[in-house]
């Protein structure tokens, strides 16, 4: 047998129900990467890709390309990528 339990004071619901009516004007969603910043972003990634391909093969271990050239598009790969998150989007 249920029992029915009366509140000892009213509750005022007007003060919360006129916050809850109350519309704030939507103000845009401001990112923190621009479109430039993932494009530079996508771009460094490829170039480190390109350079881990530079590095692999099985024909010769000691060439040039694998030792020098290769380590060096890597390390441009990384820096673009820091450019790319250390760049401030413009302000428009």
């Amino acid at each position: 047998m249920a029992q029915k339990i009366k509140p000892t004071a009213t509750i005022k619901t007007t003060a919360s129900a006129q916050a809850a009516k109350t519309v704030t004007p939507a103000q845009p969603v401001q990112f923190i990467f621009d479109k430039s910043n993932y494009r530079f972003l996508i771009i460094s990634v490829a170039i480190v890709a390109f350079g881990f391909v530079l590095m692999s093969g099985t024909t010769d271990i000691y060439s040039t390309t694998k030792i020098v050239i290769a380590p060096i598009v890597v390390l441009a790969g990384f820096g673009l990528g820091f450019y790319a998150i250390l760049k401030k989007p413009s302000a428009n």
